[in-house]
């Protein structure tokens, strides 16, 4: 029995030593992590006193199954990009001077000067970087922009105006801006500074900040010098990127009034705590900080939004009283029965007729990019001709007919056109009409005027990244004319004069007609390559696609077809595939053509120009490339006489060629515009006895421009450029 309880007595001492050691262990983890806690809370405490808030390091404690894991906390700002564009190096030393204050903050920053930078490529990626955009600009005494400043600047005005883009293209971008100016030139004071914060908000952009101006006529400055001026903008600057460093401030909406941004309000309370241990720079007048509209935006607000567009034929409510008063100047010219060819109503004379071009028009195309020329003209760079300048590939010209597309000028005669397509990449900026009646300018001083436009737009390129050398020189000296740029060139009544004129210096010229003018068709004089545009293959679609103005105009479209196969020089017909529009066509196509005879037809995917009041499409709306292949496949077997000869396929387009033009089992769709030049010449000279065929001038079709070529229409001779970030197909002529 004793030693039955002896064992009792030696269980019961291990029992409760094993419960102490337990107990003290326990006691001794709850220690460590008491003391873990509030090392971390002190030590989070510390780093957020000395404004150390976006490192990846920082870390949140959490429970995971009994166990405290580390999380990454929240990047807000990734870094800092500070583009500057400086003459006398003022602006390059700010840029230097505010990335060395933002090092404070631990976050990368960079220093870059405009003309070292392709907004063309890189902007865009700004959008999901979360970096800050700062732009410290300097203005010229006459407003121009600095040289190193120009490309961006001129960049960034067309891509705000150009539908194509898109309304929302920067949305994402968070930027500020600094001008630089002297007061002194009150018309100009600062405009580069605050176009660029213009353009940048109407892409939908939006800025920390409001934009801040320095001026360097110290009597006028605000803090007594261009520097005062800086340092002062510098130090809310600072402030604004830590409230963004910690996530408490966003940028603002876009949608606020003059003054102050509501949605900003609490925040600024917040920022301005002094219980959060903020620098020296952070007692500056916060309030300040959230001004974020500025004079255009509440003007653009009032007449509708950033994204409204005075457009002379959809005005809508906001320039109602604009349409009122056309019609009100229409019934007094009383010149409604003006004809093409230029006969007057008989209650005028023809020299009293308006211009084409009004001021709202003027200031709606210029904006967009346009040169225009007299009253009724315009030319526009096109964005091929950008990227060939820069070896990048040139437009499906080049690829199908051997156009040099840096040599190509993109021009029309006449903004007026006699349609409303629904899929108009010019979201119908242009006036319409059935019949020339306004003041007609002569073709020499159009051609004379567009030639020097566009020699100056190419000169703009001049120190561009990327542009080669050789290419900047040949593009100085236009060759080819594509007549195509916006509008109905065949409507101006002085058409085959001005082709004339671009012949005898020597430039091609390819025009494009909207198949509503049969008899100015027949009249044309020879054209190096004739398109007419085939939306769609019957009347109800026709109606649906071009929305055109004449009443009998199907029956004007067939007569187009008739006339067109009529003419002896190389012919096009111009297919644009709008899916759930008018793909399902096929044979009613195949029927058109053997209307027209084409020797060539185009087929291309519709390029989607961004939302419009004007036009219903969306990107459903646009083909695959692979489904217009598919189409154009089908097509083909439906034309026995035709086969399919090139493609090109970054504008999603194919060329289906009729079979003459296969010559040796060699297709020939390239032009050798040595000899049509010699050719024409012959028939003006011979007064137009001495004819010619588009057989005349054919060259043999290089292979990579091949249809199944590796290259699908690529010229070798360049490289192609791989856009990240938002890519668009702004495809253009």
């Amino acid at each position: 029995m004793d030693t039955w309880n002896f064992v009792y007595a030696c269980l019961v001492s291990l029992w409760l030593h094993r419960i102490y050691i337990y107990s003290v262990t326990a006691f001794g983890i709850s220690l460590w992590i008491a003391v873990q806690f509030f090392t971390t809370k002190a030590k989070r405490k510390d780093e957020h006193s000395n404004g150390n808030l976006v490192s990846s390091e920082v870390v949140e404690d959490k429970l995971v199954n009994g166990y405290a894991t580390l999380q990454p906390k929240e990047v807000y700002v990734a870094g800092v990009k500070i583009f500057y564009g400086s003459q006398t190096g003022t602006a390059k030393r700010f840029a230097k001077d505010l990335a060395e204050a933002v090092t404070c903050f631990n976050l990368p920053v960079e220093v870059i000067s405009m003309g070292d930078y392709d907004p063309d490529d890189c902007l865009a990626e700004e959008t999901t970087s979360k970096n800050i955009c700062v732009f410290l600009v300097a203005t010229y005494t006459d407003g121009k922009p600095t040289e190193s400043a120009a490309w961006f600047c001129k960049w960034l005005e067309e891509t705000s105006n150009d539908f194509r883009f898109g309304k929302t293209y920067l949305k994402g971008l968070r930027y500020a801006v600094f001008g630089l100016g002297n007061s002194v030139y009150v018309d100009h004071y600062n405009t580069v500074g605050r176009n660029i914060d213009r353009w940048l908000w109407m892409l939908s952009a939006r800025r920390i900040m409001t934009r801040a101006e320095g001026d360097c006529n110290v009597v006028q400055s605000k803090h007594g010098s261009i520097e005062a001026d800086f340092e002062a903008w510098k130090s809310k600057f600072l402030n604004c990127l830590q409230a963004l460093c910690r996530g408490e401030k966003k940028p603002c909406s876009g949608k606020c009034k003059k003054g102050k941004c509501k949605s900003q309000g609490k925040q600024s309370k917040e920022s301005s705590n002094p219980e959060r241990g903020a620098p020296e720079f952070e007692n500056a007048e916060t309030e300040e900080l959230f001004e974020t509209t500025s004079e255009e935006e509440a003007d653009a607000e009032e007449a509708g939004g950033p994204d409204s567009v005075v457009d002379v034929e959809d005005l809508g409510k906001i320039m109602s009283h604009m349409k009122k008063a056309k019609r009100e100047r229409e019934l007094e010219d009383g010149d409604a029965g003006m004809s093409l060819l230029g006969e007057t109503s008989g209650r005028k004379e023809a020299g009293e007729r308006r211009e084409m071009i009004t001021a709202a028009l003027r200031d709606a195309l210029t904006k967009q990019g346009y040169k225009l020329i007299g009253s009724h003209s315009g030319v526009k760079l096109c964005r091929w001709t950008k990227s060939m300048l820069r070896g990048r590939g040139g437009c499906y010209k080049h690829t199908f007919y051997g156009i040099e597309s840096h040599r190509c000028m993109e021009a029309t005669p006449s903004l007026a056109c006699a349609n409303k397509c629904v899929f108009c990449w010019r979201h119908h900026t242009n006036p319409v009409g059935t019949e020339w009646r306004w003041k007609m300018d002569q073709p020499e001083m159009i051609l004379r005027e567009a030639l020097e436009n566009h020699r100056n737009m190419i000169k703009e390129f001049k120190g561009v990244t990327g542009v080669r050398a050789e290419r900047l020189e040949e593009a100085m000296t236009a060759k080819h004319c594509a007549l195509s740029l916006v509008g109905e060139p065949i409507m101006y009544p002085d058409i085959n004069r001005f082709l004339r004129l671009l012949h005898q210096r020597g430039i091609s010229s390819f025009l494009v007609t909207n198949a509503q003018f049969p008899e100015e068709i027949r009249n044309l004089e020879p054209v190096t390559q004739l398109y007419v545009s085939v939306d769609a293959s019957t009347k109800e679609s026709l109606k649906r696609i071009d929305r055109p103005l004449f009443k009998d105009f199907w029956q004007r479209f067939l007569d187009s077809l008739k006339a067109l196969s009529e003419k002896q020089q190389r012919t096009v017909y111009r297919l644009t595939l709008v899916k759930a529009w008018n793909v399902d066509e096929l044979k009613a196509y195949a029927d058109l053509v053997s209307l027209g005879k084409p020797d060539f037809i185009e087929v291309k995917g519709v390029t989607y120009c961004g939302d419009s009041s004007a036009s219903s499409l969306t990107m459903a709306n646009v083909p695959w490339h692979e489904e217009v292949v598919h189409f154009v496949q089908e097509l083909a077997q439906l034309l026995p006489d035709y086969g399919i000869a090139c493609e090109h396929e970054h504008s999603n387009c194919l060329l289906i060629a009729h079979k003459k033009f296969k010559i040796n089992g060699h297709w020939c769709t390239w032009i050798d515009y040595e000899r049509f030049q010699e050719l024409v010449r012959a028939h003006v000279d011979s007064g137009g006895t001495q004819t010619f065929t588009a057989t005349d001038y054919t060259a043999r079709t290089p292979h990579w421009a091949l249809f199944g070529s590796n290259q699908r229409g690529f010229d070798p001779l360049d490289v192609r450029y791989q856009r990240r970030g938002k890519v668009r197909d702004i495809s253009g002529c």
